[in-house]
């Protein structure tokens, strides 16, 4: 335990466009060398797609999106006597949702060729439809939570 003070959340201002905290964190996660213009051209380029593609508002997508890919369930080490155990337990909302926007943005960096918006739409739009490696990241996230259920008395 730290002697430090406690650190606090800090709240987050709503961007200009959508009037939305979340898209405002999507974006910082986006941006690399806090180049925060060009994140969020590549994000609202992304959202316009979006919206165009599913017929929907582009808010009301990107939060389906994000519903998709959080998950609820994970694992976390717990050394027991000599062993290590895979523990299932509850992710909170801001875990969940800081772990959705990294499977996102980690995939659609890992693309081959072509721009960062079209690996981010393609990412998003399969995140959309429930399929792509954001959703198959969730999946076996939740797969392994589910394996390890009877390690769950380990939690504390």
């Amino acid at each position: 335990m730290t002697r430090k003070k406690r650190s606090y959340k800090r709240q987050v201002v709503a961007d200009f466009k959508y009037n939305s905290a979340m898209i405002t964190r999507f974006i910082n996660r986006v941006m690399k060398c806090g180049k925060k213009s060009t994140a969020e051209s590549i994000v609202y380029e992304v959202l316009e797609m979006l919206g165009e593609k599913t017929g929907k508002d582009p808010l009301a997508a990107f939060q389906t999106i994000i519903k998709n890919v959080t998950p609820l369930m994970e694992v976390k080490s717990r050394r027991v006597g000599g062993s290590t155990y895979q523990v299932p337990i509850e992710v909170k909302h801001d875990r969940g949702l800081s772990l959705a926007m990294r499977w996102i943005i980690q995939n659609a960096r890992n693309g081959n060729n072509g721009t960062m918006v079209t690996h981010l739409f393609s990412e998003m739009h399969d995140a959309f439809n429930n399929t792509g490696s954001s959703i198959k990241k969730k999946d076996d996230t939740h797969r392994m939570a589910e394996a390890n259920k009877a390690f769950a008395h380990f939690r504390w």
